[in-house]
């Protein structure tokens, strides 16, 4: 096994890997270190599951499981790229790429019938949405902006919209019958098995068996009512267009990959309800699936003149959507995928509240967020803001995170516990001695859904904002709803273990609403806070706060301290920028920063000298530091536009400030004479290596996929200069 594990993922980070990971193993041999790849990709995963269609030369091995195993042990050491989080449109995009290169994958079934589709179909669900993250996270998280970046960026402040006192933008969520409002929560004494049931008048269907909770587990069940579903959504449909504003949905479908989809669709039914009424049986013969999106259903219908016809009527007596792209027509509903919650609603807030309208200008936004449970913190951001105006970056202190997420905590909708009821009854969890631990009354079209959170995680967790706040000293505050049930039942972890160790008066303990507003005033101040979260809190701070203070969640030092006593060591959050790769392919100009990958690198580079004793890694480690401040000091992160310094350009730069800072480092005498001539022809060539990375830029280029690129082909694209190359090997 390497030292390091580097994994292999997709589009954006992908791209930017092709370049700057030779960099990296080129460097870190010097050290005796050597890097590794393991491919957690979509694509990888894809063809990991489905083995017996592939020929042998085509077999891939499933890297995330034996990730998965390795991060149980003390010897993991890996740097986690963003990696796509699938949706049903994406996994059936990348599936028709890989048929199409030759890969004689099955279809993916939408509607199985025979034993093998019902098969087939399994397979590729469990390849869905957050597939990856809980297998990897054996740890709890601790993200916070790496000092070098927080200083730089108050000493760079990026534009901030202005906000109106009077500003129409809104969060909208269910004031019933949602997860919130549904949720009950028990920690278990004794282990314990449990089976979830279905009860209806006639027939007790099991949803799921075989479910083994370890003592001490808090264990949550909650549902959301499809009638009150439809009803707020028909509400908030009126109340936007009554207001002048857009109507915006803000979901996760990708992570919440059972829930978040099927929310998605029924907004898409909602929203063209009158053609459902008059269409839906001749929609439903074209294949149409609102759970896909609106794009989906208009390519599914273009043929059909009379529900085209009744499309556009429909749109155009709805209030104008939020959208994706407004020079493409990409509104809100096209695809479940391309608006997601936590970066969406902080980019926003970042404009002013403004969202992109289809006539292709900005205007004040409705937010409908349908569950309550954290809507509240997206509220609290867009009140305070009106109130207070733009938060100041120049100013600003921070929001660090520490996060619970270990072995799968809270993780909503991602995980085989969430179904969609199928017809009217009580559904109940029910332990192996016949407790019923929970029990709801649903309806057909229900969403059921349950989660489980384990002790030594929490414990972990607490221990962690415990080490956290011992060395920062920052007002830390626990994200807890004392009145919701599942936090009610970590905060019974949590006091006790404050009060044992003497330091209750240390910590807050708030809901998200008031804990969302002290955080605020707090960083307005010019002050510091430490937000202690469970796991999707977790997810949605890590970019609110970060895009508000420095433009981006992409450059987070991101650390996941292993409970076995590894590290993975998060390239930040930011998602794998679609965008970024489309503008490649069009003019060759990647704008994707790495700033999160050269954090993550230096941790993981000192986390290997602290395991191994390696003191030329941790030489390396603080060589890293130093490039990235040069990166920052001198402004050579990528630039947007084509014809200016890209990704390319900051490797160039990184390596070249590396290699400089090793050269003249006094630990390792071995080390600087290795990367004394290696700085020098990096200097000398600075001229010749700049021009030919910006004579590559303009044309469009040919990577020889999307999901599933061609090595070569990327490689080409993302090493164009020959003289870097020569230098790098």
């Amino acid at each position: 096994m390497s030292d390091i594990i580097y994994t292999k993922v997709d589009e954006a980070p992908e791209l930017a890997s092709a370049s700057f990971l030779p960099i990296i193993q080129k460097f870190a041999a010097a050290a005796g270190v050597s890097v590794g790849i393991k491919d957690i990709s979509l694509a990888g995963r894809v063809l990991a599951t489905f083995p017996e269609y592939l020929s042998e030369a085509q077999r891939q091995s499933d890297d995330l499981a034996e990730l998965g195993r390795l991060v149980k042990t003390a010897e993991a050491n890996v740097i986690k790229l963003p990696n796509i989080s699938a949706s049903v449109p994406q996994l059936v995009a990348a599936v028709q790429e890989l048929q199409s290169q030759g890969f004689a994958l099955p279809d993916y079934p939408e509607a199985p019938n025979t034993d093998e589709e019902k098969a087939v179909r399994a397979k590729y669900d469990s390849i869905k949405g957050s597939a990856v993250n809980p297998v990897l996270r054996e740890g709890n998280s601790d993200r916070r902006a790496a000092k070098a970046v927080k200083s730089f960026a108050q000493s760079n402040p990026h534009r901030m919209g202005d906000w109106a006192a009077d500003s129409k933008t809104c969060v909208s969520s269910m004031s019933g019958g949602d997860f919130f409002s549904n949720e009950v929560s028990a920690t278990l004494a004794n282990e314990a098995t449990a089976k979830i049931v279905l009860v209806t008048a006639t027939d007790e269907i099991v949803l799921k068996e075989g479910i083994n909770f370890p003592a001490g587990t808090v264990v949550d069940a909650t549902f959301m009512s499809a009638t009150a579903l439809d009803a707020f959504l028909a509400d908030e449909i009126d109340k936007t267009k009554a207001d002048g504003t857009l109507f915006s949905l803000h979901l996760k479908a990708t992570m919440m990959k059972v829930s978040d989809p099927i929310i998605f669709g029924r907004a898409v039914k909602v929203f063209l309800a009158p053609v459902f009424e008059a269409h839906g049986g001749a929609m439903a013969e074209l294949g149409v699936n609102p759970n896909s999106g609106l794009g989906d259903l208009l390519s599914r219908v273009e043929g059909n003149a009379a529900i085209m016809a009744d499309v556009q009527a429909c749109l155009a007596s709805r209030p104008p959507m939020y959208m994706v792209d407004s020079d493409k027509g990409i509104t809100n509903l096209h695809v479940p995928s391309d608006v997601i919650i936590d970066a969406s609603i902080p980019a926003l807030i970042r404009a002013g509240g403004k969202g992109w309208g289809p006539d292709g200008k900005e205007s004040d936004t409705n937010c409908v967020i349908p569950d309550n449970s954290y809507a509240p913190v997206y509220d609290e951001s867009v009140k305070f803001f009106k109130e207070n105006g733009k938060l100041n970056p120049a100013t600003a202190g921070t929001v660090q995170n520490v996060g619970l997420m270990a072995q799968k905590a809270e993780e909503y909708g991602s995980h085989p516990t969430t179904f969609e009821i199928p017809v009217a009854g009580t559904v109940k969890m029910i332990l192996d001695d016949g407790t019923v631990l929970h029990s709801h009354a649903v309806e057909a079209g229900d969403i059921w859904r349950s989660a489980s959170t384990r002790k030594a995680p929490i414990e972990d967790w607490v221990n962690l904002a415990i080490d956290r706040q011992k060395a920062e000293g920052y007002r830390s505050i626990f994200w807890l709803d004392a009145a919701r049930a599942h936090d009610a039942e970590l905060i019974a972890y949590v006091r006790p273990i404050l009060e044992a160790k003497g330091i209750a008066a240390k910590f807050e303990i708030m809901a998200p609403r008031e804990a969302t507003r002290a955080s605020l005033e707090t960083i307005t101040k010019g002050d510091n806070s430490i937000a202690i979260t469970g796991n999707v809190l977790r997810d949605y701070l890590t970019d609110l706060f970060p895009i508000l203070e420095l433009a981006t969640s992409a450059k987070m030092l991101s650390i996941v301290k292993l409970m076995n006593g590894g590290g993975l060591f998060e390239t930040g959050a930011g998602g794998s920028a679609p965008k970024h790769v489309q503008q490649l392919v069009e003019e060759n100009h990647l704008r994707w920063d790495s700033l999160g990958e050269f954090c993550a690198l230096g941790e993981s580079l000192t986390f290997l000298a602290d395991a191994k004793g390696n003191e030329k890694a941790r030489v390396l480690g603080n060589a890293v530091d130093a490039a990235t401040q040069g990166i920052l000091d001198n402004g050579h992160s990528p630039s947007r536009k084509v014809g200016e310094p890209d990704n390319r350009d900051s490797h160039y730069w990184f390596a070249r400030y590396w290699a400089e800072a090793l050269a003249a480092q006094t630990s390792d005498a071995g080390l600087a004479a290795h990367f004394s001539p290696i700085a020098e022809a990096l200097s000398a060539n600075e001229e010749k290596i700049v021009s030919e990375l910006a004579a590559a830029q303009g044309p469009a280029v040919d990577l020889g996929g999307y999901y599933h690129t061609d090595v070569a082909k990327t490689a080409a694209v993302m090493r164009p200069s020959a003289t870097l190359n020569a230098i790098i090997g």
